[in-house]
Protein backbone atom coordinates (compact mmCIF):
# COMPACT_ATOMS: atom_id res chain seq x y z
CA UNK A 1 0.00 0.00 0.00
CA UNK A 2 2.91 2.34 0.79
CA UNK A 3 4.29 1.76 -2.71
CA UNK A 4 0.89 2.71 -4.20
CA UNK A 5 0.88 6.04 -2.39
CA UNK A 6 4.53 6.71 -3.22
CA UNK A 7 3.81 6.05 -6.88
CA UNK A 8 0.71 8.24 -6.67
CA UNK A 9 2.73 11.21 -5.44
CA UNK A 10 5.34 10.61 -8.13
CA UNK A 11 2.72 10.36 -10.90
CA UNK A 12 1.02 13.52 -9.67
CA UNK A 13 4.28 15.46 -9.78
CA UNK A 14 5.13 14.12 -13.22
CA UNK A 15 1.66 14.85 -14.54
CA UNK A 16 2.01 18.51 -13.65
CA UNK A 17 5.35 18.65 -15.43
CA UNK A 18 4.41 16.68 -18.53
CA UNK A 19 0.63 16.65 -18.97
CA UNK A 20 0.84 19.60 -21.33
CA UNK A 21 2.04 17.31 -24.10
CA UNK A 22 1.33 13.70 -23.21
CA UNK A 23 -1.38 11.11 -23.00
CA UNK A 24 -1.19 7.48 -21.92
CA UNK A 25 -1.91 4.12 -23.46
CA UNK A 26 -1.17 0.54 -22.54
CA UNK A 27 1.50 0.54 -25.25
CA UNK A 28 3.14 3.70 -23.84
CA UNK A 29 2.31 5.80 -26.90
CA UNK A 30 1.99 9.56 -26.57
CA UNK A 31 -0.39 11.90 -28.29
CA UNK A 32 -0.68 15.54 -29.15
CA UNK A 33 -2.24 17.81 -26.50
CA UNK A 34 -5.39 18.97 -28.21
CA UNK A 35 -9.06 18.40 -28.70
CA UNK A 36 -9.29 15.81 -31.45
CA UNK A 37 -9.87 17.77 -34.63
CA UNK A 38 -10.91 14.62 -36.54
CA UNK A 39 -13.75 13.89 -34.12
CA UNK A 40 -17.27 15.30 -34.57
CA UNK A 41 -17.24 19.13 -34.85
CA UNK A 42 -17.88 19.78 -31.18
CA UNK A 43 -16.34 22.59 -29.18
CA UNK A 44 -17.28 25.37 -26.82
CA UNK A 45 -18.38 27.32 -29.93
CA UNK A 46 -20.68 24.60 -31.30
CA UNK A 47 -24.34 25.46 -31.70
CA UNK A 48 -26.97 23.34 -30.00
CA UNK A 49 -28.33 22.31 -33.40
CA UNK A 50 -24.89 20.82 -34.22
CA UNK A 51 -25.03 18.24 -31.43
CA UNK A 52 -25.45 14.61 -32.54
CA UNK A 53 -27.09 12.01 -30.31
CA UNK A 54 -24.59 10.21 -28.08
CA UNK A 55 -23.88 6.77 -29.58
CA UNK A 56 -26.26 4.01 -28.52
CA UNK A 57 -23.29 1.84 -27.54
CA UNK A 58 -22.22 4.45 -24.98
CA UNK A 59 -25.71 5.20 -23.68
CA UNK A 60 -26.90 1.58 -23.39
CA UNK A 61 -23.74 -0.08 -22.06
CA UNK A 62 -24.14 -1.50 -18.56
CA UNK A 63 -21.45 0.09 -16.40
CA UNK A 64 -20.30 -1.50 -13.16
CA UNK A 65 -19.43 0.83 -10.27
CA UNK A 66 -16.97 0.09 -7.46
CA UNK A 67 -19.66 -1.51 -5.32
CA UNK A 68 -20.69 -3.94 -8.06
CA UNK A 69 -23.89 -2.09 -8.98
CA UNK A 70 -24.67 -1.38 -12.64
CA UNK A 71 -26.09 1.66 -14.40
CA UNK A 72 -26.54 3.04 -17.91
CA UNK A 73 -25.86 6.56 -19.13
CA UNK A 74 -29.29 6.40 -20.76
CA UNK A 75 -30.68 6.51 -17.21
CA UNK A 76 -28.85 9.80 -16.55
CA UNK A 77 -30.82 11.78 -19.13
CA UNK A 78 -31.87 15.06 -17.60
CA UNK A 79 -28.33 15.62 -16.30
CA UNK A 80 -25.20 16.94 -17.96
CA UNK A 81 -22.65 14.12 -17.73
CA UNK A 82 -18.89 14.21 -18.25
CA UNK A 83 -17.57 10.69 -18.87
CA UNK A 84 -13.83 10.40 -18.21
CA UNK A 85 -11.61 7.43 -19.12
CA UNK A 86 -8.62 7.17 -16.80
CA UNK A 87 -6.12 4.85 -15.10
CA UNK A 88 -4.11 4.94 -11.89
CA UNK A 89 -0.85 4.68 -13.86
CA UNK A 90 -1.66 7.60 -16.21
CA UNK A 91 0.06 10.84 -15.20
CA UNK A 92 -2.04 13.16 -17.40
CA UNK A 93 -5.20 11.52 -16.01
CA UNK A 94 -4.06 12.37 -12.50
CA UNK A 95 -3.15 15.88 -13.61
CA UNK A 96 -6.70 16.67 -14.72
CA UNK A 97 -8.43 15.18 -11.68
CA UNK A 98 -8.34 18.37 -9.57
CA UNK A 99 -10.23 20.09 -12.39
CA UNK A 100 -12.83 17.31 -12.52
CA UNK A 101 -13.23 17.63 -8.75
CA UNK A 102 -13.63 21.39 -9.14
CA UNK A 103 -16.29 21.07 -11.85
CA UNK A 104 -18.21 18.43 -9.88
CA UNK A 105 -18.29 20.70 -6.84
CA UNK A 106 -19.11 23.85 -8.81
CA UNK A 107 -22.00 22.40 -10.83
CA UNK A 108 -23.30 19.65 -8.54
CA UNK A 109 -26.53 21.54 -7.80
CA UNK A 110 -27.14 22.23 -11.50
CA UNK A 111 -27.63 18.62 -12.50
CA UNK A 112 -24.02 17.94 -13.47
CA UNK A 113 -22.23 14.66 -12.89
CA UNK A 114 -18.68 13.48 -13.55
CA UNK A 115 -18.29 9.73 -14.02
CA UNK A 116 -14.73 8.41 -14.04
CA UNK A 117 -14.32 5.01 -15.71
CA UNK A 118 -11.13 3.08 -15.01
CA UNK A 119 -9.68 1.28 -18.05
CA UNK A 120 -7.53 -1.19 -16.07
CA UNK A 121 -3.87 -1.67 -15.29
CA UNK A 122 -0.96 -1.37 -17.71
CA UNK A 123 -1.34 -5.02 -18.71
CA UNK A 124 -4.98 -4.49 -19.70
CA UNK A 125 -6.29 -6.33 -16.65
CA UNK A 126 -9.08 -5.06 -14.39
CA UNK A 127 -7.68 -2.82 -11.66
CA UNK A 128 -8.50 -4.28 -8.21
CA UNK A 129 -11.32 -2.36 -6.55
CA UNK A 130 -9.27 -1.83 -3.37
CA UNK A 131 -6.55 -0.08 -5.40
CA UNK A 132 -9.09 2.26 -6.98
CA UNK A 133 -10.79 3.02 -3.67
CA UNK A 134 -7.45 3.78 -1.98
CA UNK A 135 -6.46 5.98 -4.93
CA UNK A 136 -9.80 7.82 -4.87
CA UNK A 137 -9.48 8.48 -1.14
CA UNK A 138 -5.94 9.80 -1.54
CA UNK A 139 -7.03 12.11 -4.38
CA UNK A 140 -10.26 13.15 -2.58
CA UNK A 141 -12.30 12.29 -5.67
CA UNK A 142 -15.88 13.52 -5.25
CA UNK A 143 -17.44 11.91 -8.31
CA UNK A 144 -18.77 8.49 -9.29
CA UNK A 145 -16.26 5.84 -10.32
CA UNK A 146 -16.72 2.66 -12.30
CA UNK A 147 -15.11 0.39 -14.85
CA UNK A 148 -14.90 0.67 -18.63
CA UNK A 149 -14.78 -2.77 -20.25
CA UNK A 150 -13.09 -3.39 -23.59
CA UNK A 151 -16.29 -2.87 -25.59
CA UNK A 152 -17.00 0.49 -23.95
CA UNK A 153 -13.41 1.66 -24.45
CA UNK A 154 -13.59 0.61 -28.10
CA UNK A 155 -16.82 2.59 -28.59
CA UNK A 156 -15.17 5.59 -26.94
CA UNK A 157 -12.11 5.39 -29.18
CA UNK A 158 -14.29 5.15 -32.30
CA UNK A 159 -15.75 8.54 -31.39
CA UNK A 160 -12.46 10.29 -30.70
CA UNK A 161 -10.41 8.31 -33.23
CA UNK A 162 -7.60 8.13 -30.68
CA UNK A 163 -6.62 5.28 -28.40
CA UNK A 164 -4.94 6.97 -25.43
CA UNK A 165 -6.16 8.34 -22.13
CA UNK A 166 -7.32 10.57 -20.61
CA UNK A 167 -10.38 11.02 -22.78
CA UNK A 168 -13.67 12.67 -21.91
CA UNK A 169 -17.11 13.03 -23.48
CA UNK A 170 -19.74 15.55 -22.45
CA UNK A 171 -23.38 14.55 -22.87
CA UNK A 172 -26.17 17.08 -22.41
CA UNK A 173 -29.54 16.67 -20.71
CA UNK A 174 -31.13 15.40 -23.93
CA UNK A 175 -28.50 12.68 -24.41
CA UNK A 176 -26.62 14.58 -27.11
CA UNK A 177 -22.83 14.66 -27.47
CA UNK A 178 -21.54 18.20 -26.89
CA UNK A 179 -17.81 17.66 -26.41
CA UNK A 180 -14.99 15.19 -27.18
CA UNK A 181 -11.65 15.75 -25.45
CA UNK A 182 -8.43 13.72 -25.67
CA UNK A 183 -5.06 14.01 -23.98
CA UNK A 184 -3.97 16.07 -21.01
CA UNK A 185 -2.79 19.61 -20.56
CA UNK A 186 -4.00 23.09 -19.79
CA UNK A 187 -5.44 23.77 -23.25
CA UNK A 188 -7.61 20.64 -23.27
CA UNK A 189 -8.77 21.21 -19.69
CA UNK A 190 -9.70 24.85 -20.37
CA UNK A 191 -11.74 23.87 -23.44
CA UNK A 192 -13.41 21.10 -21.47
CA UNK A 193 -14.41 23.58 -18.74
CA UNK A 194 -15.80 26.00 -21.34
CA UNK A 195 -17.83 23.21 -22.91
CA UNK A 196 -19.20 22.03 -19.55
CA UNK A 197 -20.21 25.56 -18.59
CA UNK A 198 -21.89 26.16 -21.97
CA UNK A 199 -23.72 22.82 -21.90
CA UNK A 200 -25.01 23.37 -18.36
CA UNK A 201 -26.27 26.85 -19.14
CA UNK A 202 -28.02 26.05 -22.43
Amino acid sequence: MRNLFTNLVLFFALSIAFSGFTACSNTATTQKDSVDESAPPLSAESKKSDYPPAPVGIMQEEIKDLDGNTFKFEDKKGKVVLINLWAIWCGPCIGEMPHLIEMQEKYRDKGFEVVGLNVGDQDGQVEPVDNIKAFAAKMNLNYQLGYADNKFVSDFFKISRRDGIPQSLIINREGELTGVFTGGGRGVINKMKESVDKTINE
